[in-house]
Formats: structure tokens, sequence, C-alpha cells
């Protein structure tokens, strides 16, 4: 019997509107998607996430990025952790299926009572690790992450190397399946768009944090032959003063438009529309969903070899692919890019897939029982 007949109640923990960014946009799809599944879906979300000073930008959207999932609750609270174990007990009464889409490590703690109230009632739980290790993690946080993995029946990664460093955590079953997408409903671009102009500018989108290597980036971009332009577009993990003194340093200062801030759904297709290709110099990364985004604005990419990055890109025919924290290498990818002719002809080669199938699969890994791995 597949997970898509079982006809499973689901709970799906995780951030929901009010909140924003990409988890929100992941949990609010992932709840639809099983939906349309014929699973029976609760989406519970918080209404107190996490301390404030823990998150350096703007907690909330005024308006949601993507169409809000009903039924929703709003009961989660760090602050109590009586709810903790109430919620708890109640998702393992009222559910087959508990999945906690883990995104910061300070959740693990009220997900590890969340677990181990709702499999007390009977309901198995999974956990989505979108990083076992968490980006610029600490001791702590790792034997958090380890507690919590070995609490769950099922985790789920985005790739390989995450799932050995979770086989080395755990004991639980591990499966691996490729994040799907989940983007805001008006990030693509309309068909009236012109799609032939270069515009000698690159794109570095989404939340700004040191692994992500923007230092990087500007110092290639001041290295490179192209006459480019950079736009930055994101909220910054507290380095935008660092940021801008090191634009200043190199003399970027009429190349780089940095602007600093959440960006919503609706500003999304604009961007890339007035940019050649989104570049990604993560330092590391286990995945991301904006080389799909790229893609699906009808943009190439220019990404680094690290983690899944490189999986979704063919070098040469819609993106370039270049070493990791290396300022020579990135520039030589920029050049690379803007030789005569190759932004258009990498643009034209940009498709969007059947990303059916990978909800399905993405589904299935998540909502089949263990016993059923040794006849699937």
């Amino acid at each position: 019997m597949s997970a898509q007949a079982l006809k499973s109640r689901v709970a799906v923990v995780g951030p929901a509107y009010p909140y924003k960014g990409g988890a929100v946009h992941h949990t609010t799809e992932l709840a639809r998607q099983l939906a349309e599944r014929h699973f029976s879906v609760t989406l519970e979300s918080w209404r107190a996430q996490y301390p404030r000073f823990l998150y350096p930008g703007e907690l909330t959207a005024d308006e949601p990025d993507v169409p809000v999932f009903e039924p929703t609750r709003h009961e989660l609270s760090w602050r109590r952790p009586d709810g903790w174990v109430r919620h708890g007990a109640r998702m393992g009464r009222d559910n087959d299926l508990v999945i906690l889409q883990l995104h910061s490590t300070f959740q693990t703690v009220p997900y590890l009572v969340l677990a181990q109230q709702a499999r007390r009632r009977g309901a198995r739980v999974a956990v989505i690790a979108n990083n076992v290790s968490p980006h610029e993690a600490r001791a702590a946080d790792r034997r958090l992450v380890r507690a919590l993995l070995n609490r769950v029946d099922t985790v789920l990664v985005h790739n390989d190397e995450q799932a050995r460093l979770a086989r080395t955590m755990t004991g639980a079953t591990v499966r691996t399946a490729t994040l799907p997408p989940h983007f805001p409903v008006t990030a693509a671009p309309g068909s009236e768009r012109p799609d032939t102009e270069i515009h000698h500018r690159l794109l570095f989108f989404g939340f700004v944090r040191p692994y992500k290597g923007l230092d990087v980036l500007l110092r290639a971009i001041a290295e490179t032959d192209a006459k480019v332009s950079l736009t930055v577009a994101g909220e910054f993990w507290n380095s935008e003063i660092q940021t801008r003194e090191l634009v200043r340093e190199l003399g970027l200062d009429e190349r780089v438009d940095l602007r600093a801030g959440y960006v919503g759904g609706s500003a999304i297709r604009d961007l890339f529309a007035e940019s050649d290709a989104l570049v990604m110099p993560y330092r590391k990364a286990t995945g991301s969903q904006n080389t799909l985004l790229s893609f699906m604005n009808g943009r190439p990419v220019i990404v680094t070899r690290t983690g899944s990055l490189p999986d979704a890109v063919t070098d040469g025919v819609d993106g370039i692919i270049c070493r990791p924290d290396d300022v020579a290498d990135l520039a030589r990818a920029i050049d690379r890019f803007y030789l005569p002719g190759e932004p258009l002809r990498l643009r034209a080669s940009v498709k969007t897939a059947d990303w059916a199938p990978l909800w399905d699969a993405y589904i299935d890994a998540l909502a089949r029982d263990k016993t059923e791995d040794a006849v699937t």
C-alpha cells in the first residue's frame, strides 16, 4: 500500500503566515500538497516562534506571499513548555503522522517535547532536517539536533551528504528526497515581459548570512574584467554595516545596489527581470530553492560547487559552476558568463520542470511507514 493511499491524518508543524520567508512557503506548500493527495491535514504554527533577539529582521509580513492554508492553528509558543506537552499530546491523539519542520536549532527543545508526547499517543513522527548540522553551528546545537533525531521515527533530508551525516547521529529511518519548489505565487514573470535585453547586472537574493559568501562575490566583482553591476536584495544577518564598508573599500559604490530588507513575492519577478543571472557564491550549503526560483523567472545561475547547489545546474548550459570561497574562480566565472553572446544563450537554455513527481516522492518519503521500505 502506497503512502498516498493511506489517507492519514497529518499534523504539519512549522511557521505559517503572518510569519514570512522560505520556511513559511515550504510549510504551507507541504500542507497544501498533502491535502491535494487526500490526506487530512492541519497546519500547526506558532503564535510566538522564538525570542525577538534571535532574528534581526522583521518577523512577520503584512500580506501573505502564498495562499493561507486552512485549517491552521497558531497555538505554539516558545514561552510555554506546558503548551508543548498539551499540544503534543493532542497532535498524537488526533493524527497518525506528525511532521516537524526543523529550520532553527532553537526549535529542537519544543520539538523534543512535541515528538515525545505525540509518539506516546501512537502517532508516528517525522522531522524534515533542512540542515542536520546547522549553519555556523555550536557544539550545543549539534547535541540538540542529535537528541531530536533520536526521538523520531523518520528523518527526511535533501541530499546524500546530509543523509550520511544524519545516519551518524540517529538510528531512526533516514530518507533523502529532493526539496520541491515552494515559491511565492507572484514570483514568476508575466508573459508580456521582453526577455532579450542584457542588463550587465547580477543578482544576489535572499537572507544575507556569512556562509552565503556575499563578501566573496563583492571581491570577485572588483576583480572581474566584465563591466557588471550587482543588486543585493534581502535581509541582513547583522552584517549590513560591514558589507557597506566593504563596498566602499573595494570602490564599488557606483556598481552595487544594496536593497536591505525582506523581499515579498510581488517584487521578486522585477528583481530577476532587471538582472542577467542569479549568483549564489555560498561557502557551504545543503541546498537552496533560489536556483529553481531563478529558472522559474527565466534566468541562468552562477553557483558554487557545494552541497546540492550544482545538482540542478548543467555547467555551460543553464548556468556556470565555480569553486566555493574562491574569489579568483568566481571572477573567472563572471567573465565567462559575459563572453559575447553567452548571457542570452544561457538564458535561452533555462527550462522549468514538471515538479509534481518531486512532490509525490517527497510526500512518500515522509508518510511511508518503515515497514514498507522492504517492499518498495
